[in-house]
């Protein structure tokens, strides 16, 4: 762990080039609050969604409601990721069990999602020490591919069924300590019963899962596919985080919905930081940071890299 430690240091002292303690410090701080009230605006979206649902069912708008569905249960990502860095609440329980739910609900593993993205966060973007690189694409295909979810879903599905057999890759042996190993094995086995007995409920007649739930995160998933690829892809496979990481300006209700992550360079430096702090922390670093307009640009960037063309100044502009 004499790496991880050293990239722990290393961002330290990055961001004390950026802020001073005392800014740090009240950046840091956590509260219960805006966590609890922002949940309940997502958990109301969904079920606003859900009744769009319930509306469009027998006709052919019922694909496009699913859709909008599918968009804000994927985005139950977020206060998972959130919690998996027990800043989301000042409550350790109360991050543990939002973000095993949020989790549970969109195929993640909370406990294995946290030790691996933490090793993301130690490792970011390093071929061959961050486990959630995503790759640049090496052609069009590949990025279409990427975007359509399904290896997304299939490393999703593959690995609950592995670790529940209690296998783990190589990969993972790297970032789960042995003590945990048991725990994300049994995390594993109750995720596979409970889809499995869902599964078993929809072969009985009974097709709320598939409509509310498993086909509209199969709809939304590509959205998820297509913010998270603009967080990092395409940029410089380098440990500065002021290179390898993208913060974007997006609009209100995407900052909602992501729970403030389009602020993705802030985060990572100072990734104990609640996410209601991050428009805060943007406001004190404005200009020190690049920054991109709109996730399109992130994209822009990818395809022209992808393309062979010339890219534009980092932080720049479309204009």
């Amino acid at each position: 762990m004499a790496k991880d430690a050293q990239a722990r240091v290393a961002k330290a002292d990055l961001v004390r080039t950026l802020l001073a303690p005392a800014q740090i410090d009240a950046l840091m701080a956590r509260s219960n609050g805006p966590a609890a009230w922002h949940l309940l605006g997502h958990a109301l979206a969904v079920a606003l969604s859900g009744a769009l649902v319930a509306l469009a069912v027998g006709s052919w708008l019922v694909v496009a409601a699913m859709f909008v569905l599918g968009v804000v249960l994927t985005h139950l990502f977020a206060p998972q990721h959130e919690c998996a860095h027990f800043s989301a609440f000042r409550s350790r329980r109360a991050n543990e069990w939002v973000a095993w739910f949020c989790g549970a609900v969109i195929m993640v593993p909370q406990v294995h999602f946290r030790y691996e993205h933490h090793h993301h966060h130690s490792f970011t973007n390093l071929h061959g020490q961050d486990p959630e690189l995503i790759p640049m694409p090496a052609s069009a295909w590949g990025y279409l591919w990427y975007l359509s979810a399904v290896p997304y879903w299939w490393g999703s599905w593959s690995g609950i069924a592995r670790r529940s057999l209690g296998h783990l890759s190589e990969e993972e042996q790297g970032f789960l300590p042995l003590r945990e190993r048991s725990r994300v094995a049994w995390e594993s086995r109750v995720l596979a019963l409970a889809y499995g007995l869902l599964a078993g409920v929809v072969l009985s007649g009974w097709t709320a899962p598939l409509t509310y739930w498993f086909f509209p995160l199969m709809l939304g998933q590509p959205v998820m596919r297509f913010i998270r690829m603009t967080e990092h892809v395409g940029c410089p496979n380098v440990p500065d985080l002021l290179q390898n990481t993208r913060t974007t300006r997006v609009a209100a209700p995407w900052r909602l919905l992501a729970w403030n992550m389009n602020f993705h360079a802030e985060h990572h430096l100072l990734p104990a930081a609640p996410y209601h702090a991050l428009p805060g922390f943007h406001a004190l670093i404005s200009g020190r940071i690049p920054e991109r307009q709109g996730y399109w640009q992130g994209h822009r960037e990818i395809l022209q890299r992808l393309f062979g063309r010339k890219l534009p100044q980092a932080g720049g502009s479309d204009s």
